[in-house]
């Protein structure tokens, strides 16, 4: 009870309490500071809203200039490289479409790593300073397989692709609640994902008024709440657009009381086989549609390679399967080098920068190999060794409805079909042929049928005799109303002498890289067959191309990886190698032939595109 130790406690008390409170009213302040800021950046963060003739993002104005590279059809190793080149040409949105037939390549089983990591592409166009617009689809078109739908929707003969039809809204679903629940935490307000696409080109197609509003549904369901906008061509105008969404027009424009945007400027177009390749001089219309306060992206930026069996093909009355190389004419080539095209843009972009843009990545280097030969051989009969148990059936199946791929049946490659015949006479296909058969008797080639040949004189011989007929997949149409007939393989009867062939064992030839890993080499060379030669790189392996004038037709596979399709009718004669897939040291090289082979496989350090042909100078009709 000392009068000066209570002195002491009650002056320690009050420094106590005095601290206490200096420390709330911090904290007060402080977190009064944190909810207003948080406020303001949640008011700034609105997204990108269309609301006026002008867009704006985060409550400011703002103008797309955007570009489209695809992930899918990019080396993972290359992003980086290709998404610095946009930026420096004075872009500020990417655009990319989303593959369901590769994020989804059978039913139930999902892919979204390595190649196929959407998230981290997206979240690398962040790092660049690039803003985002989704275009997921389900249906893409853009020269892909199918459109991009999986080619395991055909397995239902009743399927009606891009409709409410039960069996194609079921599968939807279940690949949105998956490709949502990846992209969901990209969106503005975690990520850079301004714009989500609803659907694609449905005014071509608008079989279904409740197709649209389902897809929107499919989307805003899930939390998708970003600018939703559709995209078509001038015809699909009418048809393609649904209540509460933003139409934009493919080439031209067309938007009242709303921003002009121009969603696909072709920059270029794409090639396939057997005609010229396609040059594009779009820089004076991009200036004036600038000009006019117009956003554009700009379709393709950069195209990349359309790698493995990807390829789509165009159907108006002829079927045209398209090539292996996007390039596209783009202002960044297949390999990614920075065009003249490219030059004239980043000068007419600048003006739209009040700052200077940044340099320009240094062009990756090139290396033209020196030629390598030919080492080891396997004729395709010998191959069917390395193949799953053949499936046996009275009657031709199509690709899609062979018990493979833990039964999603086969997408791509490359179907055998075998019986047994008693006489020659004549092979009628009924057209029924899917896309492209080489057909033999006892194993000698003897012709083949496609969409033109439908006939063919097998000759006569004694006694029961083998017939084989290898169909080639060469890519399903993609856009236009014939998606739903895109079986491929033997689709229907094949007849002999007006007498349906029956009796078949049929091999399933895709060549993933498990099959090509099993293959072993014979001595003497044989049509259709695989070569394999070795390429020995001295130092950091560089981007090459690889030229095959020797050559007929077949695929080309380096180290496991499908480069895809070669065929001597052109335009394209070679096959893009990026330097990634290849490695220092050895490196496995195996072509699958046809019909012509030759002793060695050269290299160059530029691509051939064949004799060019302005697209200025076609038909528009021809283009749509």
């Amino acid at each position: 009870n000392n009068p000066d130790n209570t002195s002491t406690e009650t002056e320690s008390t009050n420094y106590r309490l005095i601290t206490l409170l200096t420390i709330l009213l911090i904290i007060h302040i402080n977190a009064s500071k944190l909810i207003h800021d948080h406020s303001w950046r949640m008011s700034r963060l609105e997204g990108l809203r269309a609301n006026s003739s002008q867009f704006t993002l985060e409550g400011e104005p703002f103008r797309i200039l955007g570009g489209s590279i695809h992930y899918f059809r990019v080396p993972r190793a290359y992003w980086e490289d290709r998404l610095l080149k946009m930026k420096a040409c004075g872009l500020n949105t990417l655009t990319t479409y989303v593959p369901w037939n590769l994020h989804e390549p059978e039913r139930g089983t999902f892919n979204f790593q390595d190649q196929l990591d959407l998230r981290a592409y997206v979240s690398l166009a962040a790092e660049m300073g690039l803003w985002v617009i989704l275009r997921p689809g389900p249906y893409i078109c853009t020269e892909w397989d199918l459109g991009g739908l999986p080619s395991w929707l055909l397995q239902d003969k009743d399927m009606q692709l891009r409709t409410t039809y039960p069996g194609f809204v079921d599968a939807v679903n279940l690949y949105f609640d998956k490709l949502v629940s990846v992209i969901k935490p990209l969106m503005v307000k975690g990520g850079p994902v301004i714009a989500v696409q609803v659907e694609n080109e449905y005014g071509s197609y608008a079989k279904d008024e409740k197709y649209m509003p389902f897809i929107k549904n499919c989307l805003q369901s899930r939390g998708i709440n970003e600018l939703l906008l559709t995209s078509d061509n001038w015809e699909g105008l009418r048809y393609g657009g649904v209540e509460g969404v933003l139409k934009t027009i493919n080439l031209q424009r067309l938007s009242f009381g709303k921003p002009l945007m121009v969603m696909e400027y072709w920059s270029g177009w794409f090639d396939v086989w057997g005609d010229h390749h396609h040059v594009f001089h779009a820089e004076a219309v991009v200036s004036e549609i600038l000009e006019r306060g117009v956003s554009i992206n700009l379709y393709m930026f950069h195209g990349g390679t359309n790698f493995g069996f990807m390829n789509g093909a165009m159907d108006f009355g002829t079927y045209k399967p398209q090539v292996t190389s996007y390039d596209y004419d783009a202002p960044l080539s297949e390999a990614g080098d920075c065009t003249p095209k490219y030059q004239l843009l980043r000068n007419l972009f600048s003006q739209y920068h009040s700052e200077p843009l940044p340099e320009v990545p240094s062009p990756q280097e090139r290396r033209a190999y020196d030629p390598v030969v030919i080492q080891q051989h396997l004729s395709l009969w010998d191959s069917l060794h390395f193949t799953e148990k053949p499936h046996r059936s009275d009657r031709p199946v199509n690709m899609e409805n062979l018990p493979v791929s833990n039964n999603s049946g086969q997408s791509h490659g490359y179907t055998l079909y075998e019986t047994t015949i008693s006489s020659g006479g004549t092979l009628n296909s009924r057209n029924n042929i899917r896309d492209r058969a080489l057909v033999f008797v006892d194993r000698q080639c003897v012709g083949s049928l496609d969409y033109k040949t439908h006939e063919l004189t097998l000759p006569d011989g004694k006694g029961h005799r083998m017939l084989s007929l290898l169909v080639e997949n060469c890519g399903r149409v993609n856009y236009g109303k014939a998606l739903d007939e895109q079986r491929k393989g033997i689709v229907g009867d094949i007849l002999l002498n007006h007498t349906p062939l029956r009796g078949f064992n049929i091999f399933s030839l895709d060549m993933k890289p498990g099959f090509m890993k099993r293959l072993s080499d014979l001595k003497s060379p044989s049509i259709p067959g695989f070569f394999q030669a070795k390429l020995y790189v001295d130092g950091p392996p560089r981007d090459t191309f690889i030229r095959l004038p020797g050559w007929g037709k077949g695929a080309v596979f380096v180290n496991g990886q499908n480069l895809g399709r070669h065929w001597f009718i052109g335009p394209q004669h070679f096959l893009y190698l990026p330097a990634p897939w290849l490695r220092s040291g050895e490196n496995q090289i195996i072509v699958f032939e046809e019909q012509k082979a030759d002793d060695k496989i050269l290299f160059a350090e530029n691509p051939d595109h064949g004799k060019t042909i302005d697209v200025y100078k076609l038909p528009f009709c021809t283009l749509l």
